[in-house]
């Protein structure tokens, strides 16, 4: 049980990224992006793409850093696709929601214009690379590592660990201590009066969708590095996504961090009890006790 726990922090702090993104989208347009999920999709391919065409002709050798499971072609595709991916997302915001921002769609028409866009990103997925699972590195291998109390634990996975908690605390530094991550915090809890404060909302929702598509970017190529990359993996992803958001308050980025651990950790340990294709059970039943007895979430939802 407390290996299991230890590998619930791994995908807890994977779901975690997504769902910050997940909630500053909200907090700032006060819609669900049901596209989210399939930008992490979009973010392990980019870099799949990167480490597996691009990057090797440009003669960057892929030889295992050792002890992990990759080489320097992966250390240069991942903040690539970080960038890939937040292009995309502002691409996506440009094209279609914006567009319906200024015609006063209502949040529903949003979130179904958010599916839809989910539906494209994974057919293009689909027709460039297919429905079979893939891996940044097949044929590479790595031994687990023994931790105190018998914990065994792949190096990856601790890279993972360390990766996502250096990305929440670049972001909380950026929310708090840059002049564009206060004004990102101004817009969401009031855009009129942040508008009427001079401060540009359009400029903040841009930054907004490329520090939420590059964070779901980040957890895509993070779970392929721990598993496999397939087209079906953000959509999987999206149920675990809202629920850590709406676990730990819907708008707020450290009830998201809470709430993605939390059902990480949910969904490995019912793994004792319960098939592994089970696990998105998990996290809707997650869902429906939080909104019976917490609605709010644990912090209490938006300020």
């Amino acid at each position: 049980m407390l290996e299991l726990f230890v590998y619930g922090i791994v995908l807890g702090s994977i779901i975690a990224l997504g769902a910050i993104g997940l909630t500053l989208v909200y907090g700032i347009l006060r819609f669900a992006n049901f596209a989210h999920g399939d930008l992490m999709t979009a973010g392990a391919y980019i870099t799949l793409f990167l480490v597996g065409t691009i990057l090797p002709h440009l003669g960057i050798s892929n030889d295992p850093l050792t002890p992990f499971s990759f080489g320097w072609r992966m250390v240069v595709a991942f903040p690539l696709a970080m960038v890939g991916v937040a292009l995309v997302a502002i691409v996506l915001d440009r094209l279609l929601y914006h567009k319906l921002r200024q015609r006063g769609s209502t949040a529903v028409m949003m979130a179904m214009s958010a599916f839809g866009a989910s539906l494209i990103v994974r057919m293009v997925i689909l027709i460039l690379w297919g429905g079979d699972y893939r891996t940044f590195f097949p044929g590479v291998l790595r031994p687990a590592v023994e931790l105190p109390l018998g914990i065994k634990i792949r190096p990856d996975q601790i890279l993972i660990l360390g990766v996502a908690t250096l990305l929440v605390v670049l972001l909380h530094l950026f929310l708090h201590h840059t002049k564009i991550g206060k004004a990102m915090r101004a817009t969401a809890d009031n855009m009129e009066l942040a508008r009427i404060s001079g401060i540009r909302t359009e400029r903040i929702i841009i930054w907004t969708w490329a520090i939420g598509g590059g964070l779901a970017a980040a957890g895509g190529v993070l779970y392929g590095i721990d598993v496999q990359v397939h087209p079906g993996m953000g959509w999987d992803f999206l149920l675990p996504l809202f629920a850590a958001a709406i676990l730990g308050g819907i708008g707020k980025v450290q009830g998201a961090l809470v709430g993605g651990l939390v059902i990480g950790v949910l969904q490995q340990m019912s793994t004792a009890w319960l098939l592994p294709t089970y696990k998105p059970a998990v996290a809707f039943i997650g869902i429906i006790l939080i909104l019976l007895f917490r609605p709010q979430g644990i912090f209490g939802g938006r300020d």
